[in-house]
């Protein structure tokens, strides 16, 4: 099984940096060995504020990984899309040197969070989108969704996008800490539930709320199964 495992999403804002800090902390909490990385960030300068948030939700110090940029090899001052944000800055992403920082990321930890930046379409060049990047690594992913307006229509139709493009949908995150009417947040898990037994994936779908309270049993077992321990 590969140590390296991508957290995407639905949308950008979607609960991506939470999740991907949480589940960081839970493999922590059973001994492992873990880092997380983001594949590029924009928005920011210096460390990257996604992976200063995922070490705080560790309750750990930044990584000399961190420092030295190895967890997110491009951070862009524009707060847009990825490919974008480069050109601004007169430059382009390589995609290899995101490679090869993970690669050195998982010989050296058990399990590498790769977070990515917004929605599987995002493009992180003019010729290839997150999704392109999963589908050519082969990564599994987890995807983050929620109960709002419109989730239901995003999340089956990235569920639609990884079985046609071979890419192993290990799970949901179900991000349900905006208000939401009790109904409708049920009848949404129960389809993101039907709809990944439906493509084949594993019928998981752990609630963020319950992730963050770690120690619950339910969602904390699930949440394992995830990774080879």
């Amino acid at each position: 099984m590969s140590p390296v495992t991508c957290i995407s999403g639905i949308d950008t804002d979607i609960g991506k940096t939470i999740a991907t800090g949480l589940m960081a902390k839970i493999l922590l909490s059973q001994g492992c060995s873990v880092v997380t990385q983001k594949i590029a960030q924009t928005g920011c300068t210096g460390i990257a504020e996604d992976i200063q948030k995922h070490r705080e939700l560790m309750g750990v110090a930044l990584y000399p990984e961190d420092i030295s940029g190895l967890t997110c090899p491009y951070v862009f001052s524009k707060p847009c899309s990825p490919h974008l944000a480069a050109e601004l800055e007169d430059t382009q992403i390589d995609l290899e040197k995101i490679t090869v920082a993970t690669k050195t990321l998982a010989a050296s930890y058990e399990h590498v969070l790769l977070e990515g930046a917004g929605g599987l379409m995002v493009p992180l060049t003019r010729d290839m989108t997150f999704l392109d990047y999963l589908q050519e690594q082969h990564y599994p992913m987890i995807l983050v969704s929620s109960p709002r307006l419109g989730s239901i229509n995003h999340t089956l139709s990235a569920l639609e996008l990884a079985k046609r493009r071979g890419i192993e949908v290990k799970g949901i995150i179900y991000n349900c800490y905006a208000s939401c009417d009790d109904t409708i947040c049920l009848d949404s898990r129960n389809v993101f539930v039907s709809s990944l037994r439906k493509y084949g994936f594993s019928p998981t779908v752990v609630d963020m709320n319950s992730l963050e309270s770690y120690r619950d049993s339910g969602p904390y077992m699930d949440c394992l199964r995830w990774f080879s321990l």
